[in-house]
């Protein structure tokens, strides 16, 4: 499997795990309703979920990911 592919799958893997609890937390924890929870949850997860990026360096294509609560850019292996 290609890392470009991996990528997308850690991608939305990621985003499924975290929209569903956060979806759960809006309902409950604010007067939000209707289409607004999970609109709410998706721009919370697009801005604050990790972001994972194949990039092709000298040694080959290697995994990266970056998220605001890692510090800096971190290669998966």
């Amino acid at each position: 499997m290609s890392k470009q592919i991996k990528a997308f799958l850690y991608n939305l893997l990621s985003f499924v795990v975290l929209f569903v609890p956060l979806i759960f937390i809006l309902q409950r924890y604010t007067s939000l309703t209707g289409f607004w929870v999970p609109v709410t949850a998706f721009v919370v997860l697009t801005l604050a979920g990790p972001k994972f990026q194949a990039v092709k360096t000298k040694d080959g294509e290697k995994l990266f990911v970056k998220w605001i609560f890692l510090k800096g850019v971190k290669e998966v292996k």
